[in-house]
């Protein structure tokens, strides 16, 4: 059993799903319509009163998910929260309010899941299809063929900021909705060349307000009942006729959900315009679905995290025989060191296949670039938090260790360097290592290394650099002992 949560800029909702042998089957769902956009002040930071509102609906979630005997579970946050400039001071209390750790994923992280809860929905794996999520702070668009993924982008227009822009006072005029839609058509006029309409047959829409929109037009018989350009401008003057947000009343439409409508009515309407889209069909699936069929799929060790190392280390022209060594003693000397848990055993095997990744640019520091393009490069599957971490490792591999600030408080981090830079000095040393020859004691502030008699003495050049580590781990409080079996 899953549980996937979505941090949206309207809303926070949540789904609960078991697999039954063939698809993922909802058992429960709930949403709350915290409005965190409209939280948001003139610094971007997070008012009290949106942050008391996401706690107590995040809470709210924790008790339900603690009902159910979940495998696994995963909370999300988007646009908002990717902006949010208090949001450091935010997560801790979130997440203690849910009980999971909260992952801020990118526009185009965002993107892959939803296009992955569509694909698993959609029965047709031939199609090549155009999927549109518009949520409350961004929009994203993807192209696929089945359940392969061509093209992300995240365009950053949503529903939130549509109303307060061009309908002031909550006043629906022409004017207003024919401003909006060309601030939409500005957003998207460079579009990727993936998203021109010879490169997909059907347009989707996943999100609510599109869904919404849909039900809005059919409900009322307006247009021709179907989610087009011609239906989307018959209800644009539906609108305009009502005269002001509060007066609207439709089947299908509910007051408080108006605002959201009419802004998501706008920018889909400058989009369809813009990329020329004949039809949107509306699709129950979007990026809940995504995130729990990931989930899914990785218990079942299909990880897209894995392919995403994959292709990244072809990209950047990995050298695999030396980052595979590297990162397959990494992991055997994690084991020796006894870490408390398997947290960091695959974020230390990835970082070990990611550490040289920055070497096509210099040879000398190429640490610090690995770190950089692991830490900011986009990567489908990662989190910004599980990036950041093998970021940290991939700079901490080699020399002086006062760069990465202080690392003593996290003992299990400790270990997991010392395993990835003692896995760098075997290779450059050209050794690999018998596991028998070595054993690792880390307690507190000491580490003990002791190697098999004259092993140290055999090999000179690793000797060396392992001295210099008794001088680096000293230099952040640290007491590395190097020693041989008596």
């Amino acid at each position: 059993m899953f549980a996937a949560i979505d941090l949206g800029s309207n809303s926070f909702r949540m789904h609960i799903a078991s697999h039954d042998g063939q698809s993922l089957r909802i058992v429960k769902s709930t949403r709350d319509q915290i409005r965190l956009a409209g939280g948001l002040d003139a610094q971007s930071n997070l008012s009290e009163q949106a942050i008391a509102a996401a706690l107590q609906s995040l809470s709210g979630f924790g008790q339900i998910l603690r009902g159910y005997p979940l495998t696994a579970a995963r909370v999300v946050g988007t646009n908002t929260l990717r902006v949010a400039k208090n949001v450091a001071q935010f997560l801790p209390l979130a997440e203690k309010a849910v009980g999971y750790p909260i992952e801020i994923i990118s526009g185009e992280e965002e993107g892959r899941l939803i296009y992955m809860g569509v694909a698993h929905t959609l029965a047709n794996d031939a199609e090549r299809r155009l999927v549109i999520d518009i949520g409350g702070g961004s929009t994203e668009l993807i192209t696929g063929l089945g359940h392969e993924i061509k093209e992300v982008e995240s365009f950053t227009i949503g529903t939130f900021s549509q109303a307060p822009a061009f309908f002031p006072d909550g006043r629906l005029t022409q004017e207003g909705f024919e401003a909006a839609i060309l601030s939409a058509r500005s957003h998207f006029q460079d579009y990727p060349a993936g998203f021109a309409q010879s490169n997909w047959q059907n347009a989707y829409g996943s999100s609510g307000t599109i869904r919404a929109l849909a039900e809005i037009i059919s409900k009322n018989g307006i247009g021709s009942g179907l989610l087009n350009l011609h239906s989307m401008r018959a209800l644009i003057q539906r609108f305009i006729q009502f005269g002001h947000l509060h007066k609207v009343e439709m089947q299908g439409l509910r007051a408080d959900r108006v605002s959201a409508v009419v802004g998501g009515l706008a920018v889909l309407t400058g989009l369809c315009e813009e990329i020329g889209i004949a039809l949107v069909n509306p699709i129950e699936a979007g990026l809940r679905m995504g995130v729990l069929w990931d989930l899914y799929l990785r218990s079942t060790k299909q990880d897209r995290r894995e392919h995403s190392i994959t292709f990244f280390m072809q990209k950047f022209n990995v050298d695999a025989v030396r980052a595979k060594s590297v990162a397959e003693q990494a992991s055997l000397l994690l084991a020796k060191t006894k870490p408390a848990s398997d947290a960091l055993e695959k974020p230390l095997f990835w970082a070990g296949l990611l550490h040289e990744v920055g070497m096509n640019i210099s040879h000398t520091n190429y640490h610090k670039h690995s770190a950089y393009i692991i830490e900011h490069a986009d990567l489908s599957g990662f989190t910004t938090r599980e990036q950041k971490l093998m970021a940290r490792l991939a700079l901490g591999q080699k020399g002086n260790l006062r760069k990465l600030g202080d690392v003593c408080e996290d003992l299990e981090f400790v270990k997991a360097l010392l395993a990835l830079r003692l896995a760098v000095i075997f290779l450059h040393s050209h050794l690999e290592i018998q596991l028998e020859q070595l054993r690792i004691r880390v307690k507190n502030n000491r580490i003990e290394l002791e190697f098999a008699q004259n092993w140290l003495h055999d090999h000179p050049t690793a000797s060396y650099w392992l001295d210099k580590e008794h001088d680096w781990w000293g230099q952040i409080g640290l007491d590395l002992q190097i020693k041989s079996a008596a």
